[in-house]
């Protein structure tokens, strides 16, 4: 019979002491009380015999010692097969499923014991596997979901986190396992309503769909977090809204505008012919310009706004990076643009898109530091420049997948980052509000992002536009449908 190591050893109780007074002792009782009969029946038969004293007691001695000799074998052959079973049980207990008792047979009591002990080591060992696989499966899943995905238990301390939340947080796994929700700035994620969108205090004006759900791990309830960034898809369905407003607003605007236009220029032609007196004659002719120069104007305002209903899908092709962004810095005259190069970098991307993109984000900037330099109570502390000079740094860096190009400037900042994206919202006196909308438009297309944000130092703009140095074949047919 096969054992486990340990198996001569006495079994112990769950408080570690000998289990010797209970099963074994009335064993060995009742084997006693089975032999004493026979050998004081023996015992009497031989000393009332006519033999010599001492092969009298050499007979009884054979007679004790062979009873001795078979209540030992009695007591290991029972003894030693439940301290076996015993052994194997304690091991699947420990989660060792090595071990096997031997003798397994069946028409034999202890046999068949032997055999359910051993199917039940099997089985837990095939169930151990299982779980062992499921759980190595389901963390490859969580690595491999491009979704941001916590799992915590009652306390609200992370217990397993994916690759995308591990992005999202930008730390690793090992710094965050452990550490509550309020640590993490995640305590919202588990205090808002299910599948509802909230705003995380991470760094981006992202904002995210949360789902949760309870599974329990050893017995233990946990509440798994599953996050999506749906600020993308929001923005499509803004930007879609914003189109179709647009698109009636153009369509009824467009047939006011001409009508009043070419009313207005009638009437001032008309006005030469009559014969009024030169005072009323000018106040007529300057009504009726003003009416036709703010029905041309409108319709400017007009078609700029269509540019975002009418942009076309990107035309990609390779593009190189440096020449994008020398090429962006050389139109910029009134402000000194400095190019800090990057590596050697070539994407699939619309070329004109892309520098219509940096113009505008260049232009931006250089409007926003020129209209610091004439302001006598500005103030320097910018790493773009320590002086009270205009300046705009343009520079690049890249990985495997994604090029950053970044546009920093020393002028303000951004007064109210929240509306930087909203149509129609502007804080220049002749701007119209679709240029960082437009760019933002442009990035996106190209499968990028696009973020702004101010200064360390409370003061100046930085401009990161991201991109992805290859496109997705299937995002490449959505864009295009």
């Amino acid at each position: 019979m096969g054992s486990s190591p340990g198996a001569n050893a006495p079994c112990k109780n769950h408080l570690g002491k000998p289990r010797r007074a209970g099963f074994e002792g009335r064993l060995i009782r009742f084997s006693i009380l089975l032999a004493a009969p026979g050998l004081l029946l023996t015992g009497v038969l031989i000393w009332s015999s006519p033999w010599t004293a001492a092969s009298k007691l050499l007979l009884l001695g054979a007679e004790v010692v062979v009873c001795l000799l078979i209540g030992v074998a009695l007591r290991e052959g029972i003894i030693r097969p439940l301290q076996t079973l015993a052994n194997v049980v304690g091991a699947l207990r420990e989660e060792d499923y090595s071990f096997r008792a031997g003798l397994a047979a069946p028409a034999d009591a202890l046999g068949e014991l032997s055999l359910e002990v051993n199917a039940l080591a099997d089985r837990l060992a095939r169930h151990r596997t299982g779980t062992i696989e499921t759980t190595v499966l389901l963390q490859r899943v969580v690595e491999e979901v491009d979704i941001p995905i916590f799992a915590f238990d009652p306390a609200q301390k992370l217990r397993l986190v994916s690759s995308a939340a591990e992005k999202l947080l930008q730390k690793p796994s090992g710094q965050m396992l452990g550490r509550t929700a309020t640590d993490l700035a995640l305590e919202e994620t588990l205090s808002c309503a299910n599948e509802t969108l909230v705003h995380l205090n991470l760094g981006s004006h992202a904002r995210w769909f949360v789902r949760r759900s309870r599974f329990r791990q050893n017995g233990v309830p946990h509440t798994l977090v599953v996050l999506s960034d749906v600020s993308r898809a929001l923005r499509e369905e803004e930007r879609l809204a914003w189109q179709r407003l647009i698109r009636v607003i153009g369509h009824e605007l467009n047939n006011s505008l001409a009508p009043i236009k070419s009313i207005a220029g009638s009437l001032r032609a008309r006005v030469h012919e009559m014969d009024l007196e030169s005072e009323k004659r000018q106040d007529f002719e300057r009504g009726l310009e003003i009416i036709e120069n703010r029905a041309a104007s409108l319709n400017r305002f007009l078609q700029a706004y269509r540019q975002l209903a009418q942009m076309p899908a990107p035309s990609l092709r390779a593009c190189s990076v440096s020449a994008l962004v020398k090429r962006v810095a050389a139109l910029e005259t009134r402000v000194l643009v400095t190019v800090i190069p990057g590596p050697e970098i070539t994407l699939m991307a619309d070329s004109d898109q892309l520098e219509q993109m940096l113009i505008n984000l260049t232009r931006n900037a250089a409007e926003a530091v020129l209209d610091t330099s004439s302001s006598t109570n500005s103030s320097r502390n910018s790493d773009c420049a320590k002086s009270s000079t205009p300046q705009i740094v343009l520079t690049w860096n890249g990985s495997e997948t994604d090029v950053v190009i970044s546009i920093k400037d020393n002028g303000p900042g951004l007064m109210n980052p929240g509306n930087v994206f909203v149509p129609f919202y502007t804080t220049k006196s002749q701007g119209s509000g679709i240029g960082l909308l437009l760019s933002r438009q442009i990035c996106e297309a190209h499968g990028g992002s696009l973020e702004l944000s101010n200064g360390e130092m409370g003061w100046g703009c930085k401009v990161k536009v991201i991109l992805p140095i290859t496109r997705d074949q299937k995002a490449d047919e959505q864009q295009a449908r």
